[in-house]
């Protein structure tokens, strides 16, 4: 791959604004691979990022090793935190993708400190690790050399199918630290699936995925997150896609509602306004006073997806001692409507919805 590349000085004249906060800025990267997509490389301060104490997460510590992405997903929660940046949580955070280049020796370096107690650590909780850039900058096997050999159990979510290329290297991983692998696959219909998430491979390959790590002898879990109201929530449409996840080899699988966090509305508002402005409506009245669909239709999604859950056996809980990502089902971690559900960040500022939709 040819990348034509030009120095950058984070507060030169005419930087994108906010990149003077990008402590470290090496370069910003352009090439005709990544059509319309510049990556700003950077030498990052820190690896490890403590997960706030009380949440509902099964782990403490994440790694990041880009921030933006590729994907594009217009339901995304994590594009509010562009805005920090001063980039917009729209096009922004599909186009321009923060690349720590040095995430894996900075990691090594964090995890030998006498003080590193070796607890779990999870990646893809916020930007994908495998998102199509890691093709180029190959930084997940460093990262997973770093977790092992220091005893740090990990786990790692994706949509990614370079997951694949990493199978073995995480394969010698998991004979020394517990590793939990999840694939994240919410839409089963190829042409949805192009225009709500554009950049990301097919459910197809995301499963053949799912069988490759299974058959290199991993516990996969695949999160079917978020279900979109009216798009691929009908009984028979989450039949279909449970009955593919088990074929594939999944061992369980977790669910929840779309939740469209401020930041978030308003990008997938402008989709849905395109491509199903009939159900512009609906939305409305599901997500006018918050950012969560509201308890009757989390309730109603619920009564109909846990039985098919359970009926492809999928409903099994195995908690993985030790690992980030547990193999999480259904029954485990779930609110009182039987869904997984992540506490979102503190939003900044409110939105009135009736406005976006």
């Amino acid at each position: 791959m040819r990348w034509e590349a030009q120095g950058l000085d984070s507060v030169a004249a005419g930087a994108l604004p906010g990149l003077a906060k990008l402590h470290g800025l090496v370069r910003s990267v352009q090439t005709p691979e990544f059509a319309g997509i510049t990556f700003h490389e950077v030498m990052s301060k820190s690896a490890l990022n403590k997960v706030p104490a009380g949440g509902p997460m099964p782990f403490t510590w994440t790694v990041n090793p880009y921030r933006g992405c590729s994907h594009a997903c217009v339901y995304c929660f994590a594009r509010p935190s562009h805005q920090y940046l001063e980039l917009d949580s729209g096009r922004d955070f599909d186009s321009q993708v923060i690349v720590k280049i040095n995430v894996a020796e900075q990691l090594r370096r964090e995890l030998a400190r006498s003080t590193w107690a070796g607890e779990p650590v999870a990646l893809g909780t916020n930007t994908d690790p495998y998102q199509r850039a890691e093709g180029r900058y190959r930084l997940m096997p460093g990262i997973i050399d770093a977790l092992a050999s220091s005893g740090t159990p990990f786990s790692i979510l994706t949509k990614g199918t370079l997951l694949r290329r990493d199978l073995p290297r995480l394969a010698d991983a998991a004979a020394a630290v517990p590793v939990s692998l999840a694939m994240s696959v919410a839409v089963f219909d190829d042409e949805l699936q192009d225009a709500v998430e554009p950049g990301t491979p097919t459910a197809t390959a995301r499963l053949a995925t799912v069988s490759a790590a299974a058959a290199a002898g991993f516990d996969v879990a695949v999160f079917m997150m978020p279900v979109l109201p009216f798009l691929t929530d009908s009984v028979e449409q989450l039949d279909a896609a449970l009955s593919r996840i088990r074929a594939a080899g999944a061992t369980s699988v977790t669910y929840s509602a779309l939740h469209l966090r401020p930041g978030v509305k308003e990008w997938f508002a402008q989709f849905l306004h395109r491509y199903r402005p009939e159900l512009v409506p609906k939305y409305r009245a599901l997500y006018r006073d918050d950012s969560y669909a509201p308890k009757s239709y989390r309730r109603a999604l619920a009564e109909r997806i846990r039985p098919l859950i359970a009926a492809h056996g999928l409903a099994r809980t195995e908690v993985q001692e030790g690992t980030g990502t547990r193999a999480v089902s259904c029954s485990h971690a779930r609110n009182e409507d039987g869904e997984w559900r992540a506490r979102p960040a503190a939003a900044s500022g409110r939105h009135e919805v009736a406005t976006l939709f």
